[in-house]
């Protein structure tokens, strides 16, 4: 009977199972937050030491579009292009907002090449396996990297355009353009990494950027408009994002003003106004960070 009544006691509690030291699970959404902050910043702090030992890269690339500018400004400063808004301007205040994205776009297509790397040299998968909260913060610390060493190189030249054409005198039109090129840097940069986590290696990455950059200018409006352009061009020049950015940014600097519904493209198919265009360059923003989100589970989930 003693038997049969011990089985139906309660068990004491085993003091001695209790580890030493208890795990805490970040389920405190403020918690969690915090803790994804941290890892984007830490993740981003390391991307500028980068930056800071080698200085060469950012520097060039300061450079290199003002460059550009200047020589491409003075090559076609004869160009007809007071016929394209019905009053006479010089070509390099045409030229600025195209140069102005397609910095945009060269810097923002780079945004994969510290992953692949990381890739090669093995500080990926050391990444990978530590105590990560979101393995997004991977992609938002490269997009947030390269997006203000972008927008030190779109200030160098807003500020050369507004000394020597005169144009952008007010804060809030500058504004305005680096918002628009914000999202042409999210859109490139996130399909950039992308890029990276599916090629191979450094080479074949750096040989399709290369093989993307000219023709991605020239079938754009950067250099001329469409206006100029035969009609099988102007097709494939209206399926460019940077062409939405450029018009955008192009009326922002000839009109110095910002009407949402003020018409920018035209052909003979269909009209797009502003606020069409910032339509079309956010939906493809969604589009590329729903392609990078799905390209990371498959190759490292």
């Amino acid at each position: 009977m003693k038997k049969i009544n011990s089985l139906f006691r309660k068990p004491k509690p085993l003091m001695y199972l209790e580890p030493n030291t208890k795990i805490y699970l970040f389920t405190n959404r403020k918690k969690t937050l915090k803790k994804i902050y941290e890892e984007i910043k830490t993740l981003t702090n390391r991307l500028y030491i980068q930056t800071y030992r080698r200085p060469s890269n950012a520097i060039i690339g300061i450079i290199q579009p003002l460059l550009w500018l200047l020589l491409f400004g003075a090559l076609f400063q004869n160009a007809p292009i007071n016929l394209l808004e019905g009053y006479k301007i010089k070509y390099g205040e045409f030229l600025s907002p195209g140069i102005l994205m397609f910095t945009a776009f060269t810097s923002s297509i780079n945004a994969g090449l510290p992953i692949i790397f990381d890739r090669e040299f093995g500080f990926l998968n050391r990444l990978l396996i530590s105590p990560l909260i979101n393995r997004k913060t991977l992609i938002f610390s490269s997009i947030i990297y390269i997006w203000a060493i972008t927008i030190v190189q779109i200030l160098a030249i807003l500020i050369l355009s507004r000394y020597y054409f005169k144009t952008l005198k007010e804060i809030k039109e500058i504004i305005a353009i680096v918002s628009i090129a914000t999202l042409i840097i999210t859109n490139i940069a996130s399909i950039s990494i992308c890029n990276a986590f599916a090629l191979p290696g450094h080479i074949e990455f750096i040989a399709l950027t290369l093989v993307i950059n000219l023709p991605t200018l020239f079938s754009s409006t950067a250099l001329a408009p469409l206006s100029f352009m035969p009609y099988w061009l102007q097709i494939i020049v209206c399926l460019n994002p940077l062409t939405y950015a450029i018009e955008i940014t192009r009326h922002i600097y000839l009109k110095n003003e910002f009407l949402i519904n003020k018409n920018i493209i035209s052909t003979i198919w269909f009209r797009l106004h502003i606020k069409e265009s910032i339509y079309i360059l956010i939906l493809m923003n969604i589009l590329s960070f729903i392609l990078v989100n799905k390209i990371i589970k498959y190759k490292y989930d």
